[in-house]
């Protein structure tokens, strides 16, 4: 279950600063398009929900897996919009305020925290090139000027930088950083951060994994949650996972990890010399959705290269297998 609270924050924490504790399953929600690349509305409305009814504890929208980077603003105020009027509560919504610098992630930050959003999460600047010190102060600047939770997003497959650890624990210190979505891959660095959090009695400080293969042993090694771009997919066998660790049940969440894992084959519907990976994998998510009735359009945001019929049909057979269609 995933548990949010606000208090008044240590002397040292920004003006407004929050300390929530979040747990549990967070799907970052895919971005239906339409076959003009509008956003599908009436889709993201049934895909909100079929993540609900899944079981899932929270939502994080304008994420990578909802392909945030190809969103023009527009677009991006559609789904936040959309979104936290239809949840109405239900769940807390995070919403990413993902850009190349500290001003334009505070224009994003700034209409979800008007908006209602439960939190906000941010990557490093990007493009530019910057330094450590710099990675902190556009922290420091987002949770200054945000009245709303701040999560670090670690994300160097694309940002092409790591967070820093001590710099992290240092912020949660001061109530400047909520949390952190770990999207790094790396096992150990992840470990490492849980035990330096919990020595340094941290643990309102929520680390929640980005690698949805490896869930159950993060969750064992005493991460919080997870944020599974395949949860799009089978929001239920995130939750059902999650339950069986909650309960200390490994051998009942290995196997379910494992039949996730199974499943997980569809990112690789199409083959390296015809697109990047990602098309392939949020192609494979969107025809998915889409084979699963729960989008109109498998319609990915150019360039992205969409998958074609033999493509659909490995992700269908993978579907078939896993015992959602």
């Amino acid at each position: 279950m995933t548990t949010i609270t606000a208090s008044t924050s240590a002397a040292t924490a920004p003006a407004g600063a929050l300390t929530p504790a979040l747990t549990g399953v967070v799907p970052p929600v895919c971005t239906p398009l339409t076959p003009d690349f509008e956003v599908d509305v009436d889709s993201l409305v049934r895909l909100v929900d079929f993540q609900i009814d899944g079981g899932v504890d929270g939502l994080f929208i304008l994420g990578s897996s909802s392909e945030v980077a190809f969103l023009p603003d527009a677009h991006r105020a559609v789904v936040v919009d959309t979104v936290l009027e239809h949840v109405a509560g239900r769940v807390p919504v995070l919403i990413g305020a993902i850009d190349m610098t500290t001003l334009r992630v505070l224009d994003h930050a700034r209409r979800a925290v008007r908006d209602g959003c439960a939190g906000i999460v941010t990557t490093a600047p990007f493009y530019t090139r910057t330094h450590p010190a710099e990675v902190e102060l556009h922290l420091r600047r987002i949770a200054e000027q945000c009245e709303a939770p701040l999560y670090a997003y670690d994300l160097p497959v694309s940002v092409h930088t790591n967070l820093d650890h001590d710099m992290l624990l240092r912020l949660a210190q001061e109530n400047v950083l909520a949390g952190l979505k770990d999207s790094t891959g790396d096992d150990g660095s992840l470990r490492d951060l849980i035990v330096a959090r919990n020595d340094a009695g941290l643990t309102g400080f929520s680390v929640l994994t980005g690698s949805e293969l490896t869930v159950d042993s993060a969750l064992r090694m005493g991460a919080d949650g997870v944020v599974p771009g395949l949860g799009n997919v089978d929001p239920q066998g995130y939750a059902t996972l999650y339950r069986h660790a909650r309960a200390g049940d490994w051998e009942q969440a290995r196997l379910e990890q494992e039949r996730l894992l199974r499943l997980m084959r569809i990112v690789r519907a199409a083959p390296a010399n015809r697109m990047g990976r990602g098309s392939s994998a949020l192609g494979a998510f969107k025809t998915a959705l889409t084979l699963r009735g729960v989008i109109d359009h498998a319609v990915t945001m150019v360039p992205q290269i969409p998958l074609d019929e033999a493509e659909t049909e490995y992700v269908r057979r993978i579907l078939v297998a896993a015992g959602l269609l």
